[in-house]
């Protein structure tokens, strides 16, 4: 595809051109799972599925373009995806993570990757003094999430990439949040991105995805190995109903930026609210630099109540907004991350992060900005009155 459209463009146009044969504006499921070969040392360039699929092939290399990278992988999930990306590492290998980290990476690096001797420390990845602090003679990579998740922490990416550069390191950044229409790490300087395509990208809640983007020849070639030996790989249906989500990335980002900006602000100066995490809040801490590196915000934030007793009947009494775990889709969902997402994290890392019982996360959606309104402020005035309510009562 012609690389100086917009990414707008690029991205209402993934697999429309692919299939010359037939003129098909949707690129066709390849279900099968082996290939003819037309003879002996000779292949289509398609042999057996888990290795290379044509429906897959088209999402991994728009994924690639997207990002500004030279491979695209796509696995089963987001949790495959960070999997065949942390099998590039061995024994006695540690790596500099993120402190305030998704729960299913921090699960995975220590019940799962501690076992065959990888280690990590946890800091914040803005500071590169605390980089270089918990640095050692066996680190080999930094893995980012910016904007983290929950409390929306940012990094400056490229400040980050130069540093491991200078020391060897490989970067890896979870672009989940933001997905590429509004940041490209590779652009930063990065060597890996991964996706939860589960997310923003599908956008629909109904797909099970993950996507690795790759710079450089060499790391290609080896996540090449590393993606087809592991097998996590995406189905052909799957491969299909993600880029059928992904046309629509650039009008559902817009909508979830805006709304999320609009209801940060409304609870911002709600009376039960005590504290709203949004990148794109002037107060934010690394609002200049999120501004910096990205052309646009997430439509997911986090707050504080003011009581944690106001939990349970605000997750209880909201009606368009769903209590449920996950993210980025057209319906707005509302999760308690201390019992949910990051469970798996101990308290007191959770504590000392943030991510206590007060704190609720927002994935907002695409819905009517007044209705989210609506139905966020009548939940709020029920958790306050049944609290007051009880307290009365004691």
């Amino acid at each position: 595809m012609d690389e100086k459209l917009r990414i707008e463009s690029r991205l209402a146009q993934i697999g429309s051109q692919e299939d010359p044969a037939t003129g098909a504006v949707n690129y066709p499921i390849y279900q099968s799972t082996a290939f003819r070969h037309p003879r002996l040392g000779q292949s289509t360039g398609f042999d057996y599925i888990r290795t290379k699929n044509p429906t897959r092939s088209v999402l991994e290399n728009v994924s690639a373009e997207l990002e500004s990278g030279d491979a695209g992988f796509a696995c089963s999930s987001g949790m495959a995806a960070l999997q065949t990306v942390f099998a590039l590492f061995s024994q006695g290998d540690h790596l500099i993570v993120s402190l305030d980290l998704y729960g299913g990476t921090y699960r995975l690096l220590e019940r799962i990757l501690s076992r065959f001797g990888i280690t990590a420390s946890y800091v914040d990845t803005n500071d590169l003094n605390a980089l270089e602090e918990v640095r050692l003679p066996n680190t080999k990579a930094v893995f980012i999430e910016t904007p983290t998740n929950p409390l929306m922490m940012i990094t400056d990416i490229e400040a980050v990439c130069t540093w491991a550069s200078q020391h060897k390191l490989l970067t890896i950044v979870d672009n989940t949040l933001l997905t590429p229409f509004f940041q490209r790490p590779i652009e930063l300087g990065a060597d890996i991105v991964v996706h939860s395509a589960t997310k923003y990208l599908g956008g629909h809640n109904d797909v099970l995805a993950g996507l690795i983007v790759t710079k450089g020849e060499a790391l290609s070639a080896e996540m090449a190995i590393l993606h087809n030996s592991i097998g996590a790989v995406l189905s052909p249906s799957d491969s299909y109903q993600l880029m059928r989500g992904m046309k629509t990335l650039a009008l559902r980002m817009e909508r979830h930026e805006s709304n999320a900006l609009a209801l940060a602000h409304y609870l911002m100066d709600h009376d039960a609210i005590a504290e709203v995490f949004h990148p794109g809040l002037p107060d934010h801490p690394g609002y200049d630099v999120q501004n910096r590196q990205s052309s646009g915000n997430t439509g997911i934030f986090s707050f504080k109540v003011k009581d944690a007793r106001y939990v349970e009947p605000l997750l209880r009494h909201i009606r368009l907004i769903a209590f449920a775990e996950s993210l980025g889709g057209v319906e707005s969902l509302m999760t308690y991350p201390a019992v949910q997402t990051h469970a798996d994290i101990p308290v007191e890392i959770r504590d000392a992060v943030g991510v206590d019982d007060r704190l609720l996360r927002f994935s907002v959606g695409i819905e009517h900005l007044n209705d989210l309104i609506n139905d966020l402020g009548q939940a709020l005035e029920a958790a306050q009155a049944e609290v007051e309510e009880a307290v009365a009562q004691q």
